[in-house]
């Protein structure tokens, strides 16, 4: 067989496979509620039988294929769900108003499916403000991790994470110091600008919804 003909059927064979990875991928985030990209890819990987290497999709081919699949397979919940979200992170928003909070993630760009968390982020002296804040108010909380993959921290990563478990919502608050909070933060998963709206944005949300 000719060195080319070997090549391009190893390539095509190599693009099946990715595709075949980012749909399970997508699929298992869906619906058992994995947050990680790469734990997503490595477990899809895995089930298919094919080894970590460099068939691996990208984070943001994950991410397009979640999307596609949330709006194929959980349509009818989803807008709900995003309602949901909205109004219980609003109503925590305007409690929060002296951090001066911001709604982010998938609460806000649309794209929360079954298992999505609210993220806030405020900004304070100290996450101990906010922490007492909280308890003052009988809010109960647990800390979140806030490294990533264990690489060491980045200069704009919060001083805190809390995590705020509801009845069927959970809202994660991101506590970062004054200075940053005209810093635009990336999304840590696909490397984008992530998006940001205050109280007011968000309420603007819900009534057009």
């Amino acid at each position: 067989m000719p060195r080319n003909a070997k090549h391009s059927r190893h390539s095509h064979h190599s693009e099946t496979m990715r595709r075949d990875i980012t749909s399970l991928a997508a699929r298992l985030m869906a619906e058992e509620g994995i947050s990680s990209y790469g734990f997503a890819k490595r477990k899809a990987a895995k089930q298919l039988g094919v080894p970590a290497s460099e068939v691996l999709p990208g984070n943001q081919e994950i991410e397009t294929a979640l999307r596609d699949y949330m709006a194929l397979y959980q349509e009818d919940e989803l807008p709900e769900r995003l309602t949901l979200l909205r109004r219980e992170a609003l109503e925590l928003m305007r409690l929060l108003e002296a951090f001066n909070p911001y709604l982010t993630g998938a609460a806000l760009d649309g794209s929360a499916g079954r298992y999505a968390t609210a993220e806030i982020e405020l900004f304070a002296d100290s996450p101990k403000d906010v922490e007492i804040f909280l308890l003052n108010r009988g809010i109960c909380f647990e800390h979140a991790d806030i490294r990533h993959s264990g690489s060491r921290p980045g200069p704009n990563q919060p001083e805190a994470r809390l995590r705020l478990e509801g009845g069927d919502t959970t809202i994660q608050l991101s506590i970062y110091p004054h200075s940053l909070e005209r810093v635009h933060r990336r999304n840590p998963h696909t490397g984008e600008v992530a998006g940001r709206a205050n109280a007011a944005a968000v309420a603007k949300l819900l009534e057009q919804a």
